[in-house]
């Protein structure tokens, strides 16, 4: 049997079940959570930057989207925080 030590979204394991296979699975604690996230954006990154259409990127990018959305779930922080901080860095980069 192949091993993935991948993470994965919620409901992957119960796809992998329905087709007739079996997985095991382990939640993370959000240290390790932070680290494999930082490591799946990467690999989302890389598919983004390889996409040959713009449905695909922007496949990617949804993919990358969630990343954050969860990055920040673990952090604390709001998506609505992170786009005043981005705000921010755009106005101290253009002023």
């Amino acid at each position: 049997m192949p091993v993935y030590h991948k993470l994965v979204r919620d409901l992957i394991p119960q796809v992998i079940e329905a087709n007739g296979k079996k997985c095991v699975t382990k939640v993370l604690e959000p240290s390790e959570h932070l680290g494999e996230m930082k490591m799946k954006m990467q690999e989302e990154a890389l598919e983004f930057q390889e996409a040959n259409s713009i449905t695909d990127a922007v496949e990617e990018l949804a993919d990358i989207l969630e990343l954050v959305h969860t990055a920040l779930h673990i952090y604390g922080v709001s998506y609505e925080q992170l786009e005043q901080v981005r705000v921010q860095k755009k106005e101290q980069h253009y002023n």
